[in-house]
């Protein structure tokens, strides 16, 4: 039997307004996007107490995040929360939407406003269309967005610079029905595709135990918990954006570390290559049980999503 939580005390927000305890953002049921059928679950794992970890699936953007907090349980779950929050916010804002952010995000959320970040210059061999080019700086806009606005909580509750709490930000985002999927990644959490009968990671872990492993470093190698950038700790955050055409029958899944900490690939691809439109809630289920048998020592979340073939 897992030990109860104990009590929450309710939190509030300076910087956003969240009032009241940790709440799922996105209710674990199906729900149809343009670019499929999504189903995510989070659970709080067999040794901690609290679920910092959150996921929201918003059909009316065509968004798809996973955030994993630190910084004590209470600051943990407001992290992520947060950023999720005002993600959604600046990106409603930005396309001339009112509001769909899953709980009342700060009203002073920006229209969108242009950038100095210019991803022509960032890879100049790429085709960008203006309306490619307007997403990217839309997404990296946001992200900057929620990352300042997590931050503004740190430096008023005196938090000096790099300390605080903080988030991972992990997601995938179709501007337009039938248009490419923007990926977005700052942190741990991961991004996977199965498609053709093959896993593949498509983003990259921001953790100095992964740079030492690209630098070939010998051993003994860093904790694989140290990351090296998260969304809330510094006033400035660079994440990677990606773009992906999807394919029929492709299946993502977007997860914590909590899940794939323990987990051997094979495991991930073999429950993976079963999910299809109506049995995605048991594989979400199955991802999860596969992370409690390997200890369950952190907070787990899994998002499915499957493209139609």
């Amino acid at each position: 039997m897992r030990p109860a939580a104990p009590a929450r005390r309710p939190h509030q927000l300076t910087a956003g307004g969240i009032l009241g305890s940790w709440k799922q953002l996105s209710p674990s049921q199906y729900h149809a996007l343009g670019l499929g059928t999504a189903f995510g679950v989070t659970d709080v794992g067999k040794v901690r107490t609290s679920n910092q970890d959150n996921f929201h699936i918003s059909p009316e953007l065509g968004l798809l995040v996973v955030a994993d907090g630190m910084g004590g349980h209470e600051g943990g779950e407001i992290a992520s929360t947060e950023a999720i929050g005002q993600l959604c916010c600046f990106i409603a804002a930005a396309r001339g939407q009112a509001s769909t952010a899953p709980y009342d995000a700060d009203a002073t959320a920006a229209v969108f406003r242009a950038s100095a970040f210019d991803p022509v210059a960032a890879d100049p061999d790429a085709t960008w269309t203006d309306a490619t080019m307007k997403a990217m700086i839309t997404l990296h806009d946001a992200v900057e967005f929620a990352n300042a606005r997590v931050y503004a909580e740190n430096i008023a509750r005196h938090h000096a610079d790099g300390t605080g709490m903080g988030t991972t930000l992990t997601g995938m985002w179709q501007p337009a029905p039938r248009g490419p999927v923007f990926l977005f990644h700052v942190g741990d959490s991961r991004l996977y595709c199965w498609r053709g009968g093959r896993l593949e990671q498509l983003t990259r872990d921001q953790t100095l135990y992964q740079q030492a492993l690209d630098l070939g470093m010998p051993g003994p190698l860093p904790p694989r918990n140290l990351l090296l950038q998260a969304l809330g700790p510094t006033a400035t955050v660079k994440p990677e954006l990606l773009t992906r055409t999807v394919a029929p029958g492709d299946v993502y899944l977007l997860c914590s570390d909590g899940l794939y900490g323990d987990a051997a690939p094979d495991a991930i691809a073999a429950i993976l290559a079963r999910a299809r439109d109506d049995n995605l809630d048991a594989c979400c289920a199955d991802l999860v049980a596969m992370a409690t048998q390997n200890g369950g020592r952190d907070n787990i979340t899994a998002v499915l999503l499957r493209c139609p073939d």
